[in-house]
């Protein structure tokens, strides 16, 4: 049987072939900017990593931070633990990351971002069905239920209902608070140049959503243990 008759099998085995070269050529080109991004936001902000109330683990986790900067997401996917970070999705706005292909590239391929249409007329998907999959497929998630930038001189912003909708939804997922403090100051609103400023992200003690619980008293408790949080930083300086 010559080539011609072979029903074209070696063609196809080299355009498979092909074809996984370029994937795994795209995965190292993913990896080297993830180590990029990792490299230069430690150099800029010194970043580090205190795990007051928790140690560093792998399985599915949501992480629910203080909001002051667009830089937020990074900080706390940075100094994670190399195997934490390839599997921890950051939740963010769609309109910020989707305005430009340089921040489409790094939500998508970079960071793996789950994003979030914040206009609810004219979304598509469900938000909730995005993240609920994402902690399904075994990942972990980075989201701040303030749900926008805090540019108040108020610690916290009253929280969103999401976190609670995702415990709810996922009650045996372990839910850690997380401490970012000096980002907001090291790029205050309106500065294109950081500050030189030490950065510290500081993880809590984790909860998870009780039984019956409502509401308001889940979103006063994670509230409570995210300034808690921020009380034993300000302790262990």
């Amino acid at each position: 049987m010559n080539s011609g008759d072979s029903g074209g099998y070696p063609a196809v085995r080299s355009s498979s072939g092909a074809r996984l070269l370029k994937m795994r050529a795209w995965s190292m080109i993913d990896m080297l900017f993830g180590t990029a991004v990792t490299l230069l936001a430690r150099g800029v902000t010194g970043v580090r990593a205190e795990w007051q109330g928790c140690a560093p683990d792998a399985r599915s986790r949501v992480y629910f931070a203080n909001h002051t900067s667009h830089g937020d997401s990074v900080l706390v996917w940075t100094v994670l633990p190399p195997v934490m970070r390839r599997n921890t999705r950051p939740v963010a706005g769609s309109g910020y990351w989707n305005a430009n292909a340089t921040r489409r590239f790094f939500a998508d391929r970079v960071f793996h971002s789950v994003l979030i249409d914040r206009n609810w007329a004219a979304r598509n998907g469900d938000p909730m069905k995005l993240m609920t999959d994402a902690l399904d497929a075994g990942a972990s998630l980075i989201m701040f239920p303030e749900g926008t930038r805090n540019v108040t001189d108020e610690r916290l912003l009253p929280f969103k209902s999401g976190l609670y909708h995702l415990a709810m939804a996922r009650p045996q997922v372990e839910l850690v608070p997380v401490w970012l403090e000096n980002l907001n100051r090291m790029m205050p609103k309106g500065e294109v140049f950081p500050i030189p400023l030490l950065c510290t992200v500081t993880f809590g003690v984790p909860l998870t959503i009780s039984a019956q619980e409502d509401k308001s008293a889940f979103l006063r408790r994670a509230r409570a243990a995210l300034l808690a949080a921020a009380a034993a930083r300000a302790a262990a300086q």
